[in-house]
Formats: C-alpha cells, sequence, structure tokens
C-alpha cells in the first residue's frame, strides 16, 4: 500500500467520523468508523463501521448509513479536495464484536496467577 493511499485512508476515517457526529449526532451515536480502504485507484472505498448493540440493532444503523451515503459523500467532497471522490460503500466492522467477546472470555477466566520467580544468586 503506497504512503498517499495510507493518507488518504486516515483522511476519509477522520472526516466521514467527524460528518457523522456534527451531522448525524442523534442516529449516529452508536456508530464509530473504524477503517477505511481505498482502492490502488482511489475511486472506490470500503468504509468499516462498528456498531454497538445486538445484530438486528446494528444492521438497522447499517441500512440508515447507506441511506444517507449520497448526503454524506457530498459534504466529503466539499471538504476534501481530491482529483476524483471515491465511491464509498459501508460495511459492518466484523473484529470489534469478535474483540469483545475475547475480552470478556478472559476477564470470566479471572486474574492470572504470578509465576514464582526463581531468584538467581
Amino acid at each position: 500500500m503506497s504512503n498517499r493511499t495510507i493518507r488518504v485512508n486516515e483522511l476519509l476515517r477522520r472526516e466521514l467520523g467527524d460528518i457523522l457526529r456534527k451531522h448525524y449526532q442523534v442516529e449516529a451515536v452508536a456508530m464509530t468508523v473504524t477503517e477505511v480502504r481505498v482502492a490502488p485507484d482511489l475511486r472506490d472505498a470500503i468504509v468499516f463501521v462498528a456498531i454497538v448493540g445486538d445484530t438486528t440493532f446494528a444492521e438497522q444503523k447499517l441500512r440508515w448509513l447507506r441511506r444517507q451515503a449520497p448526503a454524506i459523500r457530498e459534504e466529503l467532497g466539499r471538504r476534501i479536495v481530491l482529483k476524483f471522490l471515491p465511491k464509498l460503500e459501508y460495511r459492518l466492522d466484523e473484529k470489534t464484536p469478535k474483540a469483545n467477546r475475547i475480552l470478556g472470555l478472559l476477564d470470566e477466566l479471572g486474574p492470572v496467577p504470578e509465576e514464582k520467580q526463581e531468584s538467581t544468586p
């Protein structure tokens, strides 16, 4: 991945999060833009969104986000100057719930007992 692609990924992630926070406060309160992956030609991008809640709530919010996509892209175009503004495809971030589940399981195990350390003479 080129340095430019990495910078565009981060810029889009930051700006999309800001747009959701400022213009869609009530609807987007449970959403976080976790990652953006732009194609090498910078014409398409996949936006990964983590949504707090059960699966039906997450799917409902993702559908809402896809309906708002044209307005969000228009606002993004006002903020970012690129030769081609990428077409955004929104997907649910599956990594966050899995990570939370693993952390929950680790918490259930309890604290890790400390190993006895041998002193060296």
